[in-house]
């Protein structure tokens, strides 16, 4: 698919459960607080436009996105959260830095999913620069934060629905 001719957060077609019964927590990311505030700003956004309260969404800072993954097991431990959103930005730099941050959250998130069996979003960005962010946080190919607070509602009704 060629991003450069869509907006990749067109979920038209695609139906979105209420988002009314769940709580979410979102984790996001200091480092690169331009982005991650954009970031931040669609999905809260978007998880109260499909009905969740604002006070079943709590919001947590972390330094990095490198945090993303201590802050996420800190917030399910406790028990109150039926999906959690990372998110975060990566802009490649001249070391490979960011190849090692970049592996070791995406497997982080991944490892506390499935560690706590509860949806935990990749909503981090990994880009080749700061333009690309921006275009990927509420520019011209839409904002990965409105998409990390779809899939989490989603996700939360598929874990809902299994078990019942």
């Amino acid at each position: 698919m060629a991003t450069h001719l869509k907006n990749l957060s067109d979920f038209s077609g695609s139906e979105i459960p209420s988002a009314a019964p769940y709580r979410f927590g979102i984790v996001v990311a200091e480092w690169n607080a331009e982005i991650t505030n954009a970031l931040y700003q669609g999905a809260y956004n978007s998880l109260i436009a499909n009905g969740a309260a604002a006070g079943n969404i709590e919001t947590y800072p972390v330094p990095g996105s490198f945090e993303l993954t201590s802050g996420a097991d800190i917030l399910l431990k406790t028990g109150r959260f039926d999906a959690v959103i990372c998110l975060g930005c990566v802009i490649q730099g001249e070391t490979r830095h960011f190849d090692f941050i970049c592996n070791a959250v995406a497997n982080g998130i991944s490892n506390v999913s499935v560690k706590y069996s509860k949806p935990v979003i990749f909503g981090v960005l990994t880009t080749d620069n700061q333009q690309q962010a921006i275009d990927r946080a509420g520019g011209k190919h839409g904002n990965k934060g409105d998409e990390a607070a779809f899939t989490a509602i989603k996700m939360a009704e598929l874990a809902k629905t299994l078990e019942a």
